[in-house]
């Protein structure tokens, strides 16, 4: 099943998630690679593609997992979230419609 894993970044957390960010990517990847991962993006803190100094607001995946629980596990064992830049973990199951 798909799941939406929604982080909330903390104030000022730039800093922290360019650290955090290469480790991030290494997750999402091996995502892709299972065929598993259907998008994943930040949201910029300004109506910006490059928000700079600004730096992000959070983090949307859509990605599949086998449960709910595996989705969590996921989520809160990766890097923007043990290493502080999630100030909150949403995870929700997913029911995709569009595009076919």
């Amino acid at each position: 099943m798909l799941y939406v894993i929604n982080g909330e970044d903390t104030p000022n957390s730039l800093e922290k998630r360019l650290a955090s960010r290469p480790a991030h990517q290494e997750r999402i990847k091996v995502l892709q690679e299972e065929g598993r991962l259907i998008l994943a993006g930040p949201y910029p803190a300004i109506d910006s593609f490059d928000p700079g100094p600004a730096g992000f607001s959070g983090s949307l995946i859509v990605a599949e997992f086998m449960s709910l629980e595996a989705a969590c596990t996921w989520a809160k064992a990766d890097p923007y979230a043990t290493s502080g830049v999630y100030a909150k973990l949403t995870i929700k199951p997913f029911k995709k419609v569009l595009p076919i």
